[in-house]
């Protein structure tokens, strides 16, 4: 496994990371002990950076307490990431985070389900929050406390990226980055590379798409993606698809789909580090293996010229 430095923080995490949101089940059902496994299988296979939100799991939070439960053994062995911004929103119940006091009190229920005595990484997760003094004053005071080691942003927005980078002491930017949507490598990427910050890439695989086992007659059942099932998002859906069909060159008996597509993402020299998420030993494998080289150059070119 590659491993890379995740800007200021000091921290060398793996260039496969492990996303924790689909253990909490709002991707579909996953069994308790199949989660924890599919933990327990990326940290063998190399994988260092765990990342998840208190957002995150049906009921929220439940992915931060699998996270705790299995890494609770391996805590110093491991970076853990988490994010706070957004609990309870989807049950329309949103904290107003008028108050530093919110961000800390969030903090203090993270550290309680994650088992741990301090946060790593804690990462914004308003993506468009140009006004962040109410975060950045939590964060100081949770780095003062020795709650937190690092903060970053959830964002693909530069100008909120720049907000908290004010002061220079952003350590990373979580963003959205694929073969399917390169649209950071015109601005947001090489702003990072510049500066010095690290870049944790969600979203790697497209939701699941860059993996190639959909097709045109796949509906969801998951909170998350229900809405591909019609209208718009079904149209953006199927053409994506198309796009995918084209990248069928990837794929070979040494090289699955998804591996292509997080060797894709891994080769750009902006990126630190992606997350995607795992259900299963088999995919926490599968994706951890992808974190020993970065694509072919040849592969490369012929991805980002289908992908232009």
């Amino acid at each position: 496994m590659l491993h890379r430095t995740l800007g200021n923080s000091g921290f060398e995490v793996s260039v496969i990371g492990f996303g924790a949101w689909g253990v909490g089940g709002q991707w579909g059902p996953v069994e308790r002990d199949a989660a924890l496994d599919a933990i327990r299988a990326a940290l063998d296979a190399g994988v260092n950076f765990f990342d998840t939100a208190d957002a995150y799991g049906d009921p929220p939070g439940l992915s931060e307490e699998l996270l705790g439960e299995a890494l609770r053994p391996v805590r110093e062995r491991v970076v853990i990431a988490t994010k706070v911004g957004n609990f309870a929103r989807r049950a329309g119940h949103p904290l107003s985070y008028a108050t530093p006091l919110h961000v800390e009190l969030c903090c203090d229920a993270s550290l309680h389900r994650l088992k741990t005595d301090r946060i790593d990484l804690y990462q914004c997760h308003i993506g468009d929050l140009t006004q962040p003094d109410v975060f950045l004053g939590a964060f100081a005071t949770l780095q003062r406390k020795g709650k937190i080691r690092a903060f970053g942003v959830s964002t693909n927005n530069l100008d909120v990226v720049r907000a908290f980078h004010r002061d220079g002491k952003l350590s990373a930017v979580q963003l959205d980055y694929s073969l399917l949507n390169r649209s950071a490598e015109r601005e947001l990427l090489p702003w990072c590379l510049q500066n010095k910050v690290g870049t944790i890439i969600r979203g790697p695989l497209a939701m699941g798409v860059l993996a190639g086992k959909f097709t045109r007659e796949t509906t969801f059942a998951d909170s998350v993606r229900a809405g591909w099932n019609e209208g718009a998002a079904r149209e953006k859906f199927l053409q994506r698809l198309e796009t995918v069909e084209r990248l069928r060159f990837l794929q070979t008996p040494e090289q699955t789909m998804a591996q292509a597509a997080l060797r894709f993402v891994i080769s750009h020299e902006a990126v630190t580090t992606a997350i995607p998420g795992a259900k299963s030993r088999a995919q926490a494998l599968s994706n951890a293996a992808a974190g020993q080289s970065p694509l072919s150059a040849e592969l490369l070119a012929r991805a980002r010229e289908v992908t232009a």
